[in-house]
């Protein structure tokens, strides 16, 4: 199979929906990560997602809308608060899982009783979606495990031969994959961190929980259950402040002929004077923003790639965390590196 990488233009827009209303997948820009798109209401062409990724059939995808598209064909919205969420964070890089109403295959929702929704906003993302007229489900567009794409050009890595079209948006800004949010209950419950924070979300709802998932819940949620986000090489993750154990591993690995590469914000980049690094910049936005970009980058570049936390661990920071400690193991714990 031929794969294409086409910009968003008119013409893309209106392949993209014949594709899609034709049973097909088509990679589609996000702010947050580029999805594997396919119409939430042909449960043959969703199988196609969990096939072509290599994805495990009981992780489910999220529901991408129009903003003009009414919620309530596919969900029931019980709490007011949920509609407050969706007039404040919406369009943009918020997930609410819902009862559902059916309306989605079975396949997308893995069988359950909940529905992931999200209004992106990225205006690629949204022409496709108005051209379409149909909830388009995805996940993100790379083989299952592997780093999310923020480019056209990760997903054709990852995916070409496998799908016959990418519409290249540009580089994603948000970085990371959206905050899901579990608005069936009184309180709304966090089930993924991401750009929306948990401060944000008690800001309009009055409070907000973060889940604390455990093997036997019932997954509602994408990104909680298996392994993301990894890269094609050696790992090792240190806390801030562990520097200087960063630096000897690194000199350790060059002086036995690999090569290593430091990934760290920016304030902690003269710890590694001399040394191969990787910037993910000032603030928890920049770091989500050059996350992914950065593991892609580093493993092309190195056999080990070293990552230092951040010291903050709250707000956007907290999305960050959650990729960085499933991308990259704990230097000393289960294996020293990943």
């Amino acid at each position: 199979m031929e794969t294409k990488i086409l910009p968003v233009t008119d013409e893309s827009v209106a392949l993209a929906k014949e594709i899609l209303l034709g049973g097909g997948l088509v990679a589609i820009p996000t702010e947050t990560v580029y999805g594997l798109g396919a119409n939430g209401f042909d449960g043959a062409a969703v199988k196609k997602i969990y096939e072509v990724k290599g994805r495990p059939t009981d992780n489910p995808l999220i529901a991408h809308v129009d903003p003009g598209y009414d919620l309530t064909r596919l969900v029931y919205i019980e709490n007011d608060y949920a509609l407050k969420l969706k007039e404040k964070f919406t369009p943009g890089p918020l997930t609410m899982v819902f009862f559902s109403k059916g309306k989605i295959c079975r396949e997308a929702v893995c069988g359950g009783d909940t529905l992931a929704v999200r209004i992106p906003s990225h205006r690629g993302a949204q022409k496709v979606l108005a051209a379409a007229g149909v909830p388009i489900v995805a996940p993100s567009a790379n083989i299952s495990k592997h780093v999310s794409p923020v480019t056209a050009e990760h997903v054709y890595e990852d995916l070409h031969g496998r799908i016959p079209l990418i519409l290249d948006g540009g580089r994603c800004t948000g970085g990371i994959e959206s905050t899901v949010l579990d608005v069936t209950g009184k309180v709304p419950r966090i089930l993924r961190e991401g750009l929306i924070t948990r401060e944000m979300i008690a800001s309009v709802a009055g409070a907000c929980e973060i889940a604390q998932h455990k093997p036997t819940d019932k997954v509602r949620s994408p990104g909680v259950k298996y392994g993301h986000y990894m890269p094609r090489c050696d790992t090792a993750r240190f806390c801030a402040g562990e520097e200087a154990k960063a630096a000897a591993l690194y000199d350790e690995t060059v002086k036995s002929g690999g090569r290593a590469l430091i990934l760290c914000g920016e304030e902690r980049r003269g710890a590694f004077a001399g040394r191969d690094v990787i910037s993910l910049g000032i603030g928890g936005e920049a770091m989500a923003a050059n996350l992914f970009a950065a593991l892609r980058e580093g493993e092309k570049r190195a056999d080990l790639i070293i990552a230092v936390e951040p010291e903050e661990k709250n707000g956007v920071y907290a999305g960050v965390m959650n990729r960085l400690c499933k991308a990259v193991k704990k230097y000393g714990e289960g294996g020293e590196k990943h």
